[in-house]
């Protein structure tokens, strides 16, 4: 534990706000705590929130010193990784969802069962639980 780190926030730059966040919206199974132009967060728990900010926008501070995100479209540049408790509900889950999936359940080498599929930004996601 990092003791002078009390909350951290993943922010997840995307093509489309609206659609994404309707596609975790019905991922997590709630709805977003905010959701205003140019930002949308998700609490996740007391000390992480997920954060979906357009590219456009992230773009006017970033740009000209890094490359346009929108560059990246399509491309991993991340990886989200949940630790679940019945990895089978949420895989059914993400199976009606229809989205692109990369790898059904499998017992990984690091101990964990865990399953991969992306979001409409080519992000991958991860549902993991410990194996017993």
């Amino acid at each position: 534990m990092i003791p002078h780190f009390n909350h951290f926030e993943i922010i997840l730059y995307v093509k489309d706000q609206q659609k994404s966040t309707a596609f975790y919206a019905t991922l997590f199974r709630k709805e977003p705590d905010l959701n205003v132009p140019g930002m949308t967060e998700f609490i996740l728990n007391d000390f992480c929130k997920l954060g979906l900010m357009p590219t456009e926008g992230i773009a006017k501070i970033i740009t000209p010193k890094l490359p346009h995100p929108s560059l990246g479209d399509g491309i991993p540049r991340c990886e989200l990784y949940f630790m679940v408790e019945n990895i089978q509900n949420e895989f059914e889950h993400v199976i009606k969802m229809n989205v692109p999936l990369i790898s059904t359940i499998e017992e990984r080498n690091w101990g964990d069962l865990a399953f991969y599929f992306s979001d409409l930004d080519g992000h991958v996601i991860a549902m993991a639980e410990k194996n017993k």
